[in-house]
């Protein structure tokens, strides 16, 4: 079944992204705000019990699909491209939200990375929905698995600052500027 983007004419379609990397998009927020959901919710619950363990293990199984999608959607993005503005944005704007960008990508990558350090260093699992553990690709070191554990959490609090930066130049694109900022990600034109 065709969304109403994919029915437009071509030349709407130059104005929004592919509808696989909309889909990976919006996949992969609803897969980070869980991840962040699931990782505060374990820091408020006791060490080594559950519900703790099966919501890190939930966790850490989210964060390395989100590693996953990151790869492929990057090499979507080179291949398929970013579509082009009606109105082209100032430069000040192209500027600030090209630097948001390469920070939620660089956080998308770290956060994975520095949590599989954490967890492949202080010997606990590497799961993905309980089908497998990725392998074991760094010694146990708990010194190595300390860094981790500091790094993840540090870099989760910049990660919230830097969605919630992105959701508030959403939202003023959206409502205040009125522009096609949030429709070029929902395939709708907006007024639709």
């Amino acid at each position: 079944m065709s969304s109403p983007a994919d029915a437009s004419p071509p030349t709407d379609r130059i104005y929004v992204y592919h509808h696989g990397l909309r889909w990976l998009h919006w996949t992969m927020a609803i897969l980070i705000f869980a991840a962040i959901g699931l990782g505060v919710v374990s820091a408020y619950l006791p060490v080594g019990q559950e519900p703790r363990r099966s919501l890190l293990e939930l966790h850490k199984s989210l964060g390395f699909t989100i590693l996953i999608l990151l790869v492929l959607r990057i090499g979507w993005r080179l291949v398929v491209g970013e579509p082009s503005f009606r109105r082209p944005l100032d430069r000040a704007t192209r500027l600030a939200s090209r630097a948001g960008h390469l920070a939620l990508y660089g956080l998308m990558l770290f956060m994975p990375i520095s949590g599989y350090l954490y967890s492949g260093a202080g010997g606990y699992s590497l799961p993905w929905f309980g089908l497998f553990q990725w392998p074991r690709l760094v010694p146990r070191d708990p010194a190595l698995s300390h860094l981790g554990e500091v790094l993840h959490d540090r870099a989760a609090w910049v990660l919230g600052a830097v969605l919630a930066l992105h959701l508030a130049a959403v939202g003023w694109h959206h409502f205040v500027k009125r522009d096609e900022v949030l429709s070029r990600m929902t395939g709708r034109r907006a007024g639709d």
